[in-house]
């Protein structure tokens, strides 16, 4: 087992391990690290963690040491430069004309590179805006595209829910959402409540799937036959999240009418593959328009940077 510590760059951002060596760090100490990179300056997030060394796939870096007052003096410089920079930049992008919106600068530590990120829609060709802002900055400059999700998820604010977004708050990592779970979860197919802040589908449509699979192992489909206290009926909808089935049942006169039972009140006859949602319910041009936003999703994620650190 190897001792490590969690180290964030930024808040919300993905933790990176590295090796404490002899130095012991406490939770929320500034540290200085060696990355793939550069030096970074990141905050204590994890300590004392005792990792399997079978499990790490990457020799680990460095912790050079804990930051002191003239480290944290020298970021804070750092900050100020960025935001002058950021602005240097945005003039240069008008000058050449390029479709690209400029979200971030960001300075190494040790100022041995300074990095720019922006979204597009598509590639953008930037070599001569390159060299223009090393002539400025004397230093090593890359500019990296970033999807919409990443942008949000620097900028901040608050979802439909009225709290704090969760890339702002605890997710690391973007996985990708689908159209097909917020139809499993039962979701109105409705641009306007089922995408975020991005543009894009919420995230927590994802890490709330797992739920709506464990559950629906335990639910029959609508249209399957069941048998309850009451008799033989049809599932006719399912409320995935309370464990309830609507059955509709014919009397003798052929009447039709309704009862809820719990999952576990129920036994399955014979049950259907109908899906929640069938697309005939679905308004055409808004299940068009989140396909869009569907592959503009994979788009971001095949063609955006991410920082390796």
């Amino acid at each position: 087992m190897k001792k490590v510590i969690g180290v964030r760059f930024k808040k919300p951002s993905k933790i990176y391990f590295f090796d404490p060596g002899e130095f012991e760090p406490k939770l929320g100490d500034s540290v200085i690290v060696e990355t793939s990179m550069g030096k970074e300056l990141g905050t204590v997030s994890i300590v004392n963690k005792l990792v399997d060394e079978s499990k790490i796939k990457n020799d680990l870096k460095n912790v050079i040491k804990i930051a002191d007052k003239e480290d944290l003096k020298h970021q804070r410089k750092n900050e100020e430069k960025e935001k002058e920079a950021l602005e240097n930049c945005k003039k240069k992008i008008r000058e050449h004309g390029l479709e690209m919106e400029l979200v971030e600068a960001r300075y190494l530590f040790d100022n041995s590179k300074l990095i720019f990120y922006f979204i597009a829609e598509g590639r953008i060709d930037f070599r001569d805006l390159v060299k223009d802002l090393a002539a400025i900055y004397k230093t090593r400059i890359e500019l990296r595209q970033i999807g919409v999700r990443d942008q949000i998820k620097r900028l901040g604010g608050n979802g439909i829910c009225g709290r704090e977004l969760c890339c702002c708050s605890f997710l690391n990592e973007f996985d990708s959402v689908s159209i097909k779970m917020a139809k499993e979860q039962n979701l109105s197919l409705n641009t306007s409540k089922i995408t975020g802040s991005c543009g894009r589908l919420m995230c927590c449509l994802k890490y709330e799937e797992n739920v709506y699979e464990d559950k629906r192992k335990k639910l029959p489909h609508p249209g399957a036959i069941v048998m309850t206290d009451e008799g033989e009926g049809t599932v006719e909808t399912v409320e995935v999240l309370k464990e309830m089935v609507k059955v509709k049942f014919k009397d003798e006169e052929e009447n039709v009418y309704f009862k809820k039972f719990n999952a576990n009140e129920i036994k399955v006859i014979k049950d259907s593959k109908r899906a929640i949602k069938n697309d005939e319910e679905i308004d055409p041009e808004e299940l068009k328009e989140l396909e869009k936003i569907e592959q503009l999703d994979k788009y971001d994620k095949k063609n955006a940077s991410n920082d390796e650190i």
